[in-house]
């Protein structure tokens, strides 16, 4: 590339306390650690600036903290992976936004998570989202939907191209698309709450259907569907699996890559942070999906959340996808 792609994420920022659990708990139980606690960064939107930072770009983040010791760490954590936190507003009197994380031997995990500082997110925010130049602008949903809403609205005012990911969706989820997103990337529990029904996977080989030929009807409904709410392009995440693409052109199923798993983790954001990046850089936009999916597959790898999201070395090694697009 002449340059590195320009990326502003609007977003949260939390500390992750992590427990490696011998399987996640059912209401009520109470499970084990034999491993410490691990504490690090965390955050959709923190996690997202340190992937696309990873991956070649200049970040700009845009967020709220508190004006406590762990919002100085997250701040610190991010300046250097190289982001530009002075986006990044510390509000006195209130907590940081935390995590708390559990992940069985598979992977698979449980997280519930404290605002705090994010929930304060809001006009300032608004304002600082377009206070730098910025080939892709990043939202992601642990912040006020108000505060969504006002950056949507005021980058389709500036011609700015905007990736949204509804990840956790919020209540009236659907109107944010109301007015048109460039780019909206969900997962299937993310797409059903948006559209408010399930959506339907095609079946697993084995169980009588044509496992493989392509996303399914289900999927492909659910994608029409979304595109009809106002996004341009619309993704779907299916973890392992992959993803499927719809929207402006044809439905395309991109399949995932095979990895040697051990936490998911971050895996979603390094998903969005590789599209963003490959999008801003210029990839059209089966390619830049076929990207992401690499990503978020060489994110689940290693444990952790930022401590996992890949550097491009880290995909070619972990799925033999070449990172085209940039260090």
């Amino acid at each position: 590339m002449q340059q590195r792609p320009l990326v502003t994420v609007v977003g949260s920022l939390n500390t992750d306390i992590s427990l490696l659990v011998p399987h996640l708990p059912r209401p009520g139980e109470t499970v084990l650690s034999a491993a410490g606690a691990d504490v690090g960064g965390g955050g959709k939107g923190a996690n997202q600036a340190v992937a696309a930072a990873r991956l070649g770009a200049a970040v700009w983040m845009v967020g709220c903290c508190g004006a406590d010791e762990f919002g100085a760490r997250l701040r610190a954590g991010l300046a250097a992976e190289g982001v530009d936190v002075s986006g990044v507003r510390a509000v006195a009197g209130v907590t940081s936004g935390l995590a708390l994380i559990t992940v069985d031997g598979s992977g698979e995990n449980a997280i519930a998570v404290a605002a705090g500082a994010n929930a304060l997110a809001g006009d300032p925010e608004a304002a600082a989202a377009l206070a730098a130049p910025c080939d892709m602008l990043v939202l992601s949903a642990e912040i006020p939907a108000a505060l969504i809403a006002a950056v949507l609205d005021r980058a389709r005012a500036a011609g700015l191209r905007c990736l949204l990911n509804l990840a956790p969706a919020p209540a009236g989820a659907a109107d944010l698309l109301a007015s048109g997103v460039d780019w909206l990337v969900v997962n299937e529990q993310e797409a059903a709450a948006v559209l408010g029904h399930p959506v339907a996977r095609p079946p697993a080989a084995g169980t009588g259907g044509a496992a493989g030929a392509g996303p399914g009807d289900g999927l492909a409904a659910a994608v029409a569907d979304l595109a009809g709410l106002g996004a341009r392009q619309v993704v779907i995440t299916l973890g392992a699996a992959g993803a499927v693409l719809g929207g402006t052109g044809p439905l395309v199923a991109v399949p995932g890559f095979a990895v040697a798993s051990v936490d998911s983790v971050g895996a979603g954001d390094a998903f969005v942070a590789a599209l963003a990046v490959a999008v801003a850089a210029g990839a059209a936009p089966a390619a830049a999906v076929r990207a992401a999916c690499a990503a978020g597959a060489a994110a689940t790898t290693r444990r952790g959340a930022q401590a996992a999201l890949p550097r491009p070395a880290d995909i070619s090694a972990a799925t033999g996808f070449p990172w085209p697009y940039g260090e």
